[in-house]
């Protein structure tokens, strides 16, 4: 389906959605067409789903001990 420039912008919110059900939603300026909207694909990544699962981290910034310091240097 195409739409005007004007038309887009007075209907946005259903060509997103048009677009996002698969229609091809194309706006032209004049007759001319200029832009196909489509949806962005959506990854199945997410941040943080192997939370707990390795332990608790090291704190990097809390001291050393002198154990662990000396056995650092090879002493």
């Amino acid at each position: 389906m195409q739409f005007s420039v004007h038309a887009a912008k007075t209907q946005l919110s259903k060509l997103i959605e048009a677009a996002l059900s698969g229609e091809e939603v194309v706006i032209a300026k004049g007759t001319r067409p200029v832009v196909r909207l489509v949806p962005i694909r959506q990854s199945g990544f997410a941040l943080g789903t192997h939370r707990g699962h390795f332990g608790t981290p090291p704190d990097f910034l809390e001291p050393m001990s002198e154990a662990e310091a000396d056995e650092w240097e090879g002493r």
